[in-house]
């Protein structure tokens, strides 16, 4: 008997005792969340976010103590007709004076009128980076409400970037709520119409609801090595749900094979060593593929995919963890039971319960047929048709959604947009950071001031009366400017008049001073340099993508072909699935069907998330469809029969898992955040056309193409169907003969 692999050896064991693996893995859970609240959230920080020209920008005003605080307006207005001013003055000087007492606030400005004469606010500046308003503006929001009740005759309302964040936040946590909603019931009915069992169904969402608590707690650990963006926990619902569910389907679906073949021969405890031994396998191998693809995001060096990285890192790893230690242990328990139930159906004379697997319907006939019958016009369609879908992509335009891409549902943003009907002015603020020397400090303001008067002369800028806004640090050597636009962030014109100052109004002003150093910053700088960036690590990741593809294929299989085969696939899927993307969100005619608002673009993140995960998702499914094909060639199973047969073995379950992931991501498409909406809807996407294209149509066909050549440069298959040959002559190839430890 050969040497036992890790996998069954582990699985042996919790089979064997299945009540200290049960608890085993319920202690590592709760030590998991219990450690990582003990620990605590590391949150990042707004210099964690910085890339480019804009993070430069804001180091330089955090070293002058002039970085960006998070504000909000206290908008006053009457309820009916023209503003009473005095009444309104009133109003602002009790905000004021409220305001002031709040150790949260660190200044509270003068009042300013619009220039329609309909509303007065007052800007409150919050103690924190931008990222702590949110949190902050909370005691803010209470205070305005005190107010408004003091002052009933007058509307008093809050709004701004920390209400919103604060808006923001909360819907978020109701989406993601809402989705899971949605996802639970739908997964509970795929899972029953797999196994046919209210207990099989259970096994499945206890081992990912599990993997998912603990991965939230290790995540937690994490975030002490890297920082948590707000954006992590929400992804490891959405990988952890995916493939928890995924990977524990697969392992049973092998089980329930076990125990067909089998026929009462073997015990509970050799028929989870038997599927170990192939399953168990598979499932290390697919969870390995996930954790290096998706650790290529890190490779970018941004703080947001580095979050999300390590969440499904962590989550996928856990949930192998689960699948290859405790589900022996529940399967081994579920076996016995099943025995129980067996001899008493024998005692009252019933048939006993039969596991075969049926074989497949008449839709996987139909589906499959074109590819066994004419593989390479299937092939050459297929291939064509995802090229088609993939045309799209071509006319991709990165955007950075920002602030105004946020739905309306939300209320805060309806605030928002009434504080800007009012002060149009305030959407957009370009912050101008200048280091030089403490005896340059007057010629710096000086060129400041003339760079002011440069954007007042540009319609692209808001016009402003007074002052400009330049503040000096104590130390003199950082001075800063703002500068204010009335576009909005997604639009053209924002860049534009980002580009004025950049390249037109700095180096004819500051850029002439003798050792000045410039750089500027705020939400247009900050998603414009963020575009750059992820243009130019894109190609990098998505290198580094397809070498770890063919590098785990060919680790896998000892296969160069299947390498470059999965490669290739995985390429074709993710281009065609962000075609699609291209095509329903960059344009405005899904806008009402899928509620959102076009950018005329697609979120900047969004590819490069897609080409991670797809891959890895892809690469997942490509481990376990080809690992029974080549099981069954390995038994002297010729190339061709392997291929079909394989393929219409793991269909149903394979689908299965496809359904179980799509009604995941596609829970996503109904939330508020254009950037979920988005990575929801491309994955869905993906992962449909991957089960129903590429393992159904385009796989079968060019591995029945390529026949044995399939295998190169490993000569197993060909020794195997040669040995098989000798054995059995022209007979058919036995079925293969394994030991059959327990066997009864």
């Amino acid at each position: 008997m050969s040497r036992r692999s890790v996998t069954v050896r582990v699985a042996r064991w919790s089979a064997l005792h299945p009540a200290r693996a049960v608890v085993g893995w319920l202690v590592f859970v709760v030590l998991c969340l219990t450690g990582g609240i003990a620990a605590g959230t590391n949150q990042a920080t707004s210099a964690d976010f910085g890339v480019g020209e804009a993070g430069r920008a804001e180091a330089m005003a955090t070293e002058g103590r002039l970085q960006s605080r998070a504000t909000d307006q206290v908008v006053i207005r009457a309820r009916s007709g023209p503003l009473d001013r005095s009444a309104a003055d009133a109003v602002a000087r009790d905000v004021t004076a409220r305001m002031k007492k709040l150790p949260e606030v660190a200044r509270v400005d003068a009042p300013v009128r619009s220039a329609n004469g309909r509303a007065l606010r007052v800007q409150i500046a919050l103690h924190g980076e931008e990222q702590d308003g949110r949190k902050n503006v909370l005691p803010v929001l209470a205070v305005t409400e005190r107010v408004q009740r003091a002052h009933p005759d007058l509307r008093v309302e809050e709004a701004g970037a920390a209400s919103v964040s604060k808006g923001v936040n909360e819907q978020r946590g109701k989406d993601l709520a809402f989705s899971e909603a949605v996802t639970l019931p739908i997964t509970l009915i795929t899972l029953a119409l797999v196994f046919g069992s209210v207990t099989m169904v259970g096994v499945p969402l206890l081992l990912a609801v599990t993997s998912i608590m603990a991965a939230m707690g290790l995540a937690m650990l994490a975030s002490h090595l890297v920082p948590d963006t707000g954006v992590g926990m929400s992804f490891i619902l959405l990988i952890g749900m995916a493939v928890g569910v995924d990977y524990t389907l697969f392992y049973l679906k092998r089980e329930r094979e076990e125990r067909a073949r089998a026929g009462g021969r073997l015990s509970p405890e050799a028929l989870v060593e038997a599927a170990a031994a192939t399953a168990g396998r598979a499932v290390v191998m697919s969870g390995l593929a996930v954790i290096v693809s998706t650790a290529t995001l890190f490779v970018a060096g941004d703080v947001i995919f580095s979050s999300l990285a390590t969440g499904t890192i962590l989550v996928v790893a856990v949930a192998v963890a689960s699948s290859v230690t405790v589900l022996p242990a529940l399967l081994a328990a579920l076996g016995r039971r099943t025995e129980r139930r067996a001899a008493r159906r024998r005692e009252r004379g019933k048939p006993p319960v039969s596991y075969a697997e049926k074989p497949p319907g008449k839709v996987w006939g139909a589906l499959l047929r074109p590819a066994r019958t004419r593989p390479a016009a299937t092939l050459l369609v297929a291939v064509l048709g995802m090229l088609a879908l993939a045309l799209p992509a071509l006319d991709l335009e990165l955007k950075d959604p920002a602030r105004d891409s946020f739905s309306r549902r939300i209320p805060e943003m309806r605030d928002y947009d009434r504080l800007l009907a009012d002060f149009p002015g305030l959407r957009i603020r370009h912050q101008v950071v200048v280091r030089a020397d403490a005896a340059r400090s007057a010629a710096v303001t000086d060129a400041l001031r003339d760079l002011d008067r440069r954007t007042q002369a540009d319609p692209l800028f808001t016009h402003h009366r007074g002052e400009p806004r330049i503040r000096t640090s104590e130390d003199r050597r950082i001075t800063t400017l703002e500068v204010f636009a009335p576009h909005a962030t997604y639009s053209d014109r924002a860049v534009r008049s980002l580009d004025h100052i950049r390249a037109t109004y700095l180096p004819a002003t500051v850029g002439k001073l003798p050792g000045a150093e410039t750089a500027v910053s705020g939400d247009i700088p900050r998603g414009t340099d963020y575009i750059d960036h992820q243009n130019d690590v894109l190609p990098l990741v998505l290198g580094l993508l397809l070498l770890t593809t063919f590098g785990m294929t060919v680790l896998v299989f000892r296969s160069v072909v299947l390498g470059l085969l999965g490669a290739v696939l995985n390429l074709l899927s993710a281009a065609a699935a962000l075609g699609l993307l291209v095509l329903v969100f960059q344009g405005d005619w899904a806008e009402e069907l899928l509620s959102f608002v076009s950018l005329g673009g697609i979120s900047s993140r969004v590819p490069l998330f897609l080409f991670v995960i797809l891959f890895g998702l892809s690469t997942d499914y490509q481990v376990f469809v080809v690992s029974r094909i080549r099981e069954a060639a390995l038994n002297g199973v010729p190339t061709r029969r392997a291929v079909l047969e394989g393929i219409a073995s793991s269909a149903k379950v394979v689908t299965s898992a496809a359904i179980v992931m799509v009604t995941v991501f596609a829970g996503f498409v109904m939330l508020h955040i254009l950037e979920m909406k988005q990575m929801g809807f491309v994955l869905a996407a993906a992962v449909l056309l991957d089960a129903f294209v590429i393992r159904i149509m385009i796989l079968p066909a060019a591995l029945l193409l390529l026949g044995r050549a399939t295998w190169w440069p490993s000569g197993a298959i060909r020794r195997a169907e040669e040995k098989a040959a000798r054995r059995h002559g022209s007979g058919p190839v036995a079925e293969e003969t394994r030991p059959l430890t327990g066997q009864r």
